[in-house]
């Protein structure tokens, strides 16, 4: 074989491995917390963020610390790495995704759910017709 076929022939394999290894590092399940301390991975928890207990911003370390509360009820701290996400106040559920360690969530990306704007409207929609 030509030198040309094969190194396009091992450039094309280690694209196709490249690709399984980012699709596995991805593909992360959802769960509540006892499943992420089960599993000992990285997990995707949803839950409610729990507003009566206290949230923080550590400017040393770069890292925002709230509670939240999974599906099964269960409430634990998260930490995560990076400032807090712009519509957090607003969220009407938040997703978490990480680790957990001893006593906290280590969270390395979390994203928000907000109301839609357009929920309340339906309502005034339908009394208007």
């Amino acid at each position: 074989m030509k030198p040309k076929v094969i190194i396009a022939g091992l450039l094309i394999l280690f694209g196709l491995g490249l690709g399984v290894v980012n699709f596995i590092d991805t593909n992360i399940e959802y769960g509540d917390f006892s499943d992420a301390r089960r599993i000992q991975q990285n997990i995707q928890v949803k839950g409610e963020w729990v507003r009566e207990k206290a949230s923080s911003f550590d400017n040393e370390k770069m890292q925002f610390t709230f509670y939240l509360k999974d599906d099964s009820g269960e409430i634990c701290r998260v930490v995560l790495d990076g400032a807090k996400p712009n519509n957090f106040d607003l969220a009407s559920s938040v997703v978490v995704k990480g680790r957990i360690y001893e006593d906290y969530f280590h969270a390395t990306e979390v994203l928000t759910k907000c109301p839609s704007r357009y929920e309340g409207k339906t309502g005034a929609m339908k009394k208007n017709r």
